[in-house]
């Protein structure tokens, strides 16, 4: 007995087919594969300076701050950042979070361009979380396509340090930049 589905189906196919509403298509027996990108990792120090600036809402209290960033980067990543960030502080000692963005203008492993760093960080009761990323297609020059994500290490007496894993993501035609 045949199938109470198929008898519908079957005239419905055979209809879409002879108004052009189907196209056959053959499936190629080794389908494209994804384009392997390589990761790459490096290490360097960095020195920054932050400088208070006013809060758009003046009258918040003194738990809000706003601050300017200036960097300099040497080592894999030679160059310098300028950019804004926002913190909160809590009643709870050793808890705060903060926001930043910042454009990194130099060279990195002899690449020349620049790109934008998006900072996400919490810190709950002395636990810190802190998440740096590559703002997509932020890259420019031989920086275009670059993503990855950064980690800021902090040694004891103030140095800094950043370890950076990168790719690069070429643009497909359908992707041109604006």
């Amino acid at each position: 007995m045949t199938h109470p589905l198929r008898r519908i189906a079957v005239p419905i196919l055979i209809a879409c087919g002879s108004f052009g509403l189907i196209h056959a298509q053959s499936i190629p027996s080794n389908p494209p594969q994804p384009e392997r990108v390589a990761t790459m990792h490096v290490t360097g120090t960095f020195f920054v300076k932050l400088t208070s600036e006013t809060l758009a809402d003046k009258a918040a209290d003194k738990t809000l701050a706003r601050m300017s960033i200036d960097k300099q980067f040497h080592g894999d990543l030679e160059g310098t950042s300028k950019g804004e960030m926002l913190s909160a502080v809590t009643m709870v000692k050793g808890s705060a979070g903060y926001v930043a963005i910042e454009r990194v203008t130099g060279t990195l492993k002899g690449r020349k361009g620049s790109f934008v760093l998006q900072h996400s960080a919490t810190m709950a009761r002395g636990e810190p979380h802190l998440h740096i990323i590559v703002v997509p297609d932020s890259g420019t020059e031989e920086l275009s396509g670059l993503a990855g994500t950064m980690k800021i290490n902090v040694a004891t007496g103030g140095q800094h340090s950043y370890d950076f894993e990168y790719t690069f993501r070429p643009l497909t035609p359908d992707q041109n930049p604006r």
